[in-house]
């Protein structure tokens, strides 16, 4: 059995690749590879989900596939390729890595072309499975500057989740993917926090004040354009503001310990784990 990694160079692939390196016959689908960071245990192919011919010969002899494309208006032709490649090359399970709360009417342009490729997905005649991961903790690794911490939850609670935890899900179920067949799961932390507590928690792991200061959606798009995101970025990440600020994101379940067998890392957890990036930002 072989299984190929799309977007290998992202967190939770990195992760997913981490987790099965070694105990599996694991490929990595990379576009460059002088680029490319390499785990042992790891075959690494160069394709692109951009350019269909480039995807033949690294799908070949692929059994089960770990689909994930970045967050971006080409998402749904990107996750279309694949799903054409995997069909052709006789895949036999799919994970894809969809985005919380992807729906057809989901407050967010991410969420909706998400939801888009999850229909594909499931009208594909090939078994799936998806995941629709809460807010990683991750993304807040580059949302601390001096003693504030920032980020896109306003006021509310979000049952945010380590990236590990999704690459934990993810590996499970590609070792054993006939037991998670047609399922959809929305795997979380094990607590639904505000970022003031997250800023606490990271304050308590560094010994020094960290305080968290709420933006507006308008406020939280022109920083992140001023920080050198592009504006269909910059504004999807603000229509998130407005989603999570509403308590959209405010809820855990435990499809994560149902599927690892272990409970999910908690954010203190998560912080101190990452004292050292907390401590430089």
């Amino acid at each position: 059995m072989t299984i190929l990694i799309t977007g290998a160079n992202g967190t939770v692939s990195r992760e997913v690749l981490r987790e099965l390196a070694g105990a599996q016959p694991v490929r990595a689908l990379v576009r460059d590879m002088s680029r490319t960071p390499r785990l042992d245990g790891v075959d690494y192919v160069v394709g692109d989900l951009d350019s269909p011919a480039t995807l033949t010969p690294a799908f070949e002899g692929v059994t089960t596939l770990w689909l994930l494309t970045p967050m971006g208006p080409t998402a749904p032709s990107q996750s279309m390729n694949a799903v054409w490649a995997a069909r052709q090359a006789g895949v036999r399970h799919i994970v894809r890595l969809s985005a919380i709360g992807a729906a057809h009417d989901a407050p967010t342009r991410n969420g909706r072309l998400h939801a888009l490729s999850d229909a594909e997905l499931q009208e594909s005649g090939i078994p799936w499975t998806i995941l629709r991961p809460s807010h990683f903790m991750q993304n807040l690794l580059g949302s601390k500057a001096g003693e504030h911490l920032y980020g896109l939850f306003g006021e509310a609670r979000v049952g945010v989740i380590d990236a590990r935890d999704i690459a934990a899900t993810g590996a499970a179920i590609l070792t054993a993917p006939e037991r998670h067949e047609g399922r959809i799961y929305t795997p979380t932390g094990p607590e639904s926090i505000t970022l003031h507590q997250a800023a606490d928690d990271i304050a308590r792991t560094l010994g020094q004040p960290v305080r968290y200061v709420p933006q507006s959606p308008e406020k939280a798009r022109d920083n992140l354009l001023r920080a050198g995101l592009d504006q269909w970025t910059a504004e999807v990440l603000a229509e998130y503001r407005v989603a999570y600020g509403s308590g959209w994101g405010d809820f855990t379940n435990d499809h994560v310990e149902n599927v690892v067998g272990r409970a999910p890392r908690s954010f203190a957890e998560f912080a101190n784990d990452h004292r050292e990036q907390f401590a430089t930002a």
